[in-house]
This record gives C-alpha cells, sequence and structure tokens, in this order.
C-alpha cells in the first residue's frame, strides 16, 4: 500500500532519525560521560591545591639543587691542586729571624719532611685515632654518626665542646681551604674529603695528616713537633710522649707544653683514657703510661734565642697564616742584650741562687713603646723551653702596690700625703709588715718605698678595690682580677710580660703600650705580609699622676726596698715584690730608656730562702741594666725634671740611705707645683 511504513527485516535494527549533535564524539552516551569524569589524581589535586604546589615546589627544588651540586662539585673537582704535589712536599719552608739591627736570630723549618705511618710506633697512631676520629676506617670521609654526638653533646653543654670534622675532612682543609668558617667553605670541605676518599687509601691519608697539621708551638707535622718538643724524632716517642702529640690536635695553642706543662700533662691523661676507651689500652697498661716523664726537652744554646724564636713562631700563624714559602720575619730583639740577660740569670741561679733554693727566673725587657728587646724564659731552655715570661702565672706580691698607690693618687692623695702605719683589719682580714714592726705617721712616698703592707691595705679599702682594679687594666693587666682586699698586696695571678707592660706608661708619659716583637715580616720575593703599625693604645695615665709615681718609685731605688737595683749616673725607678713563705720574688724597674722585670723562684712553687725581691732580683736587674745602658745619656723620668748628674754619682747606690739633701723628684714635677 502507497505510504505505508515498510516493515523492517526481522532481526534488523530501527534506526531512529534525530537531530544531528554536530561536534560530539562517536560512542555511547555512558562511554562519553565516564571520559569527561575527572581522573581521582585530578580530583585530590582539586581537594588539596596547596598540598599539590608544595610538593611540586620542593621536586622542582631537588631537581634544581641536585643539578646546582653536581655542577659545584665538577667545578670544585677541576680546581683541585694535585695532592700528591700539594701533601709530599717535604722542603720545609724557612723562616729566618732578625734581630733589630739585622742579625739573624734563628733559621727555622715549619716543617721537618715527610715521616712514613709505618715508621711511627703504632700507639702513636692509636692515641690520634682515639681523640680524633675513631671511626676513621670505616667512613666514607664524612662520619654521621660523629656528627650527631658531637651536636649532642654540644647541646648539652650550651657551647662548641666537641667538633664532628673527621681527620679526611680536616686534611681537606689543611690542604685546600682557607680557616675562613662559612656554609661554602664547609660544603668545600665535605666534597673534597669524599673525593680525597677516593683518591687515597686510609692509611695514605692518615700519613698525610700526620705530615700537615699544626702541632703549635709553630711547627707543622708530627716529626716538627716531636723534634721540637722532646729533642727526638717521632720515630722514638714512648706512649706519654706520644698522647702529648695527639692531644694537641683539638687546641695546639692551649695544650702546647711551651705555654703550660698543667694543662699539657693533664691533657695526656684524657688521651690515655680515650685509648682505653677505644680498645687500645688496658687499664693497667694506662696506669703505666701515666706514671711515665714526658722528658720534655729541646735544642738550645748560651745565647738565649731560642726564647723569644719560640714567641715569633707561635705568633707568626696568627698574623700572616700558614705560608707555603719562605718568610723574613724582623723583630725588635736587642741581640746582645738578650744574650746578656740569659747569661746573667743563668750565673746568677748558678751561684747565689742554688745557695738559697732559688731554681728558676726569667727577665724581659721593653722599649718605651713596648717593644720586646730582651726575653728570657728560664735558666736553660735546652732543660726546660717553657717560657716562664710569658705563660706562667705568679703572684707579684708588693710588685703590684704601684696600681694601688696610682689609684689613691687619682682619688685626690699626693706622695706627701700621712698615712698610719699600725695594725689594721679590713673586711676580716688582718695584713702585717714584712718586718713584723710599725712606723705609726707616714708619708705615701715612704710608705711605698719601704713597701709598707698596712698602707696599701687601708688605701685600696678606702679608694676601693675596685678602683684599683680598674687602674691595673688600664695599663695593661690582662689576667684575671679579684676585688677583694688582699689584691693591694699582689694575690692575684700575672706573667712577668703583662707586669712589666704595666710599668711602661710611667717610663713614657702615660701611654698605654701592648709588648710585641714582630714588626715586620715578609715572603721569600719581598712581598710585605705584615708590618705593625700601631705603637700605643693612648694615655692611659695623666702626666702629673705619672711623674708622682716616678717620684715614688725613684725613692723606692735610692733609699728603699730597692737600693741594689740603683744604677750609677742613671735615673731609674721602680718596685720590689715577695709573696708568702718567700714563694716568688720580684723586681721590675725603669728608666726613660728600658723597662725590665725579673722574677726569681720555682715551678712547682716551693720555698726559697728569704730571697725578696730586693735581692737576688734587683741584683739581676741592675746587671742587666747597666749592659743595656753602657751608651745611654741620662734622662729625666717622664713628669720630673733631670736631678743634678753630680748629685747621682753621689748616691750610695748599694750602701744605707741617700743624703737628706737630695731632694725627691715629685718637687720637681711639671706643673704640680706652681712656679717649681
Amino acid at each position: 500500500m502507497q505510504g505505508a511504513r515498510r516493515n523492517a527485516r526481522p532481526g534488523a535494527k530501527v534506526q531512529r532519525r534525530s537531530e544531528p549533535n554536530f561536534g560530539a564524539r562517536r560512542g555511547t552516551p555512558r562511554s562519553r560521560a565516564k571520559r569527561r569524569r575527572p581522573s581521582k589524581l585530578k580530583r585530590w589535586v582539586a581537594r588539596h591545591p596547596w598540598l599539590y604546589r608544595g610538593i611540586r615546589f620542593s621536586l622542582l627544588a631537588a631537581i634544581w639543587g641536585c643539578i646546582v651540586l653536581g655542577a659545584a662539585v665538577i667545578y670544585f673537582i677541576a680546581s683541585v691542586p694535585d695532592p700528591v704535589i700539594a701533601a709530599l712536599d717535604d722542603r720545609p719552608p724557612n723562616v729566618t729571624i732578625l734581630a733589630q739591627d739585622g742579625t739573624v736570630l734563628a733559621e727555622r723549618g715549619l716543617r721537618r719532611g715527610h715521616v712514613r705511618l709505618d715508621m711511627l710506633p703504632r700507639y702513636l697512631i692509636q692515641a690520634v685515632l682515639s681523640t680524633e676520629d675513631r671511626r676513621f676506617y670505616s667512613h666514607f670521609g664524612i662520619d654521621p654518626l660523629g656528627l650527631v654526638r658531637a651536636s649532642f653533646a654540644n647541646a648539652s653543654a650550651g657551647s662548641v665542646v666537641e667538633g664532628g670534622s673527621t681527620i679526611t675532612q680536616q686534611l681537606a682543609k689543611n690542604l685546600f681551604l682557607s680557616p675562613t668558617r662559612t656554609i661554602t667553605r664547609k660544603l668545600e670541605e665535605v666534597i673534597y674529603a669524599i673525593w680525597l676518599e677516593q683518591r687515597f687509601s686510609k692509611d695514605e691519608i692518615l700519613e698525610l695528616y700526620l705530615n700537615r697539621v699544626y702541632f703549635g708551638g709553630g711547627t707543622y707535622g708530627v716529626e716538627a713537633a716531636s723534634r721540637r718538643y722532646f729533642g727526638k724524632s717521632a720515630r722514638f716517642v714512648t706512649l706519654s710522649q706520644a698522647a702529648l702529640l695527639a692531644g694537641l690536635l683539638k687546641a695546639p695553642s692551649r695544650y702546647a707544653p711551651t705555654r703550660s706543662v698543667k694543662l699539657a700533662t693533664a691533657r695526656v691523661d684524657e688521651v690515655i683514657d680515650n685509648m682505653v676507651e677505644a680498645g687500645f689500652l688496658t687499664p693497667e697498661q694506662a696506669r703505666g703510661a701515666s706514671q711515665l716523664p714526658l722528658k720534655l726537652s729541646a735544642k738550645g744554646d748560651d745565647t738565649g734565642y731560642p726564647y723569644p724564636v719560640d714567641f715569633v713562631a707561635e705568633l707568626l700563624p696568627e698574623l700572616v697564616g700558614e705560608q707555603d714559602g719562605d718568610l723574613i720575619v724582623e723583630t725588635t730583639i736587642d741581640a746582645g742584650l738578650q744574650r746578656v740577660s740569659q747569661q746573667a740569670l743563668r750565673r746568677l741561679l748558678d751561684t747565689e741562687g742554688a745557695d738559697l733554693d732559688a731554681g728558676e727566673g726569667a727577665v724581659v725587657v721593653l722599649d718605651p713603646l713596648g717593644g720586646v728587646k730582651a726575653l728570657v724564659g728560664g735558666r736553660s731552655y735546652s732543660t726546660s723551653p717553657f717560657d716562664r715570661a710569658l705563660k706562667a702565672l705568679r703572684q707579684p706580691g708588693s710588685a703590684f702596690k704601684p696600681f694601688v698607690y696610682l689609684a689613691a693618687l687619682e682619688s685626690g692623695y699626693t706622695p706627701d700625703s700621712v698615712a698610719y702605719d699600725g695594725p689594721t683589719t679590713v673586711a676580716g682580714w688582718s695584713p702585717r709588715n714584712y718586718t713584723g714592726l710599725y712606723q705609726g705617721e707616714i708619708t705615701l712616698r715612704d710608705a711605698l718605698a719601704q713597701s709598707i703592707n698596712t698602707v696599701a691595705a687601708r688605701l685600696a679599702a678606702e679608694v676601693g678595690p675596685w678602683r684599683v682594679v680598674r687602674a691595673a687594666r688600664r695599663l695593661g693587666i690582662h689576667s684575671k682580677l679579684h676585688d677583694q682586699p688582699s689584691i693591694a698586696l699582689g694575690t692575684a695571678e700575672v706573667t712577668l710580660l703583662e707586669l712589666t707592660g704595666a710599668y711602661t706608661p710611667f717610663a713614657n708619659g702615660g701611654q698605654g703600650v701592648l709588648p710585641h716583637i714582630i714588626t715586620r715580616v715578609r715572603n721569600g720575593d719581598g712581598k710585605l705580609l705584615y708590618e705593625r703599625r700601631r705603637s700605643t693604645t693612648g694615655q692611659v695615665v695623666a702626666l702629673q699622676f705619672v711623674g708622682a709615681m716616678n717620684d715614688m718609685m725613684y725613692t723606692t731605688v735610692t733609699r728603699g726596698t730597692g737600693k741594689q737595683a740603683a744604677i750609677e749616673g742613671q735615673v731609674a725607678a721602680g718596685k720590689t715584690g715577695t709573696t708568702q713563705s718567700f714563694r716568688d720574688a720580684w723586681f721590675v724597674g725603669y728608666t726613660a730608656h728600658y723597662v725590665a722585670g725579673v722574677w726569681v723562684g720555682n715551678d712547682n712553687g716551693s720555698r726559697m730562702k728569704k730571697v725578696t725581691g730586693g735581692t737576688l732580683p734587683a741584683r739581676l736587674w741592675h746587671d742587666i741594666m747597666v749592659y743595656a745602658h753602657r751608651d745611654k745619656t741620662p734622662l729625666p723620668l717622664p713628669g720630673t725634671r733631670a736631678p743634678r748628674l753630680d748629685a747621682i754619682a753621689r748616691l750610695p747606690w748599694n750602701g744605707p740611705e741617700a743624703k737628706a739633701d737630695d731632694q725627691p723628684l715629685f718637687r720637681r714635677v711639671f706643673g704640680i707645683l706652681a712656679g717649681q
């Protein structure tokens, strides 16, 4: 039938007409809906956008960090010098040390060749490993466990008490890096350490380390240190000596036996305990090692030059750092005066000192600007290289009293002020005079000249001990001082060098000084590496007080406790010092040309037989200063007018007292007494 719908064939699908869906993808609606649905990752990102951004940023940072680190590794390794050349060059840089007039005092090598590891005693290697890096043979150049342990120890102590650097890191720093502490330098140290571990065996690294590291006393390498401290090769050191060398690595300037025998000995015990903990020694072996004497010795001669040469060697690393080339060091030392000072000290101790149980001594001579002209640290350098002038802390006794009297002058007193010498008690403390006698009323001038203890104690109590300490600090005492009443009698410990330096303002018109020995350092090509430019620290004492102090200490030398120090034809001033039970005896004095200090005593603090500052020290000071002034024109002390030279010549220099008509210098002080 026309117009009728034709029936579909059996089994055929019916096609329904609809509007065409232009742009739509082919497929079933269900499949299209499934593809349009966001993935789980996108849904998670949509729910956590900030977390996603953080992860993305971290991944990008890690990728770029690896790229930068890789580039840094490539750069650093490309710039590494040949370690064989850098480490195995055993030509020791030569250091030529000159006196002020150009005389050669000494020539030293900072290193003394290269010693193979298998030539060193096994216990020396064990001492180093147990103290510096116990896991040296198991780590890869960096010790994570060591870093964690060091961090915990430092955090517990509240300060840096332990380091985390391995021996390989220390070698890397020594070979390739500057001592500057920065993050970049630490990164370089880590990279170089890992690289060294790949380049060398463990034994080679340890061998290079022991031959390069600083051991104090101006020495680099175990061989130089052993010869410096024990006078023999490192191949022959004893167990206790090996422990000393290993103990120096942590803080060579602190533990060096030339600086402090006491600290060095205590450090030996620490290293031996470390060896027991590491399993290298049994407790029985440790006890035996602790009882072995260190037998410190050094090569010396009668010139006395080794003491100032050691001082120079210790200062060089601070002034110019480690240098691979030759150095020429110009100093303030007077070679002739140095030699005479050493010989005079030895002669005095070998003769009079032997009968009076005085076994040791020290001498310092400075110019008015603080330059060290002579430095004697003991009677015999070869027997004991320990420098008592620089390192020994001893009570100065009455040699400290000038700071008490200076504080009193600055508080309104004068040399003619009258004090009372009699029994006194200050804060429960009752000082007594050396003679046990009292004089009643006495001027400050005579009280200082006769070293009256009661007057000094009263003055300190009246002006305040803190003012005394402040005066001493201002003039150059840097050691620890207490502010108890007994400070008036010098019960705080000082070194001879700082005490002598603190007297220098009285000799130069009130200018503070920093005692120094090096004036200039050049390398082998003549390039200037260091030059001292600062001479004084400024005015620390007003001129009128300088003149008053010079008047009083001039009286000490002419008719007081220091009469045996007087120099015929020269105007000199100074002060004696004696500690309780005659354990220390001092004389520190000066002219307009030189300031000198002398100490006599015993290293163990034992008593001498009534040796006071006015006996052996004063006589030694006199002998040394006579030589020093052999060609010097007499000059007045600052703040005073020159006394008549004929009056000086008439003074009974080693007799009872000066004549009454010799007026004290204070009465001739410029600007104090009007019209005079």
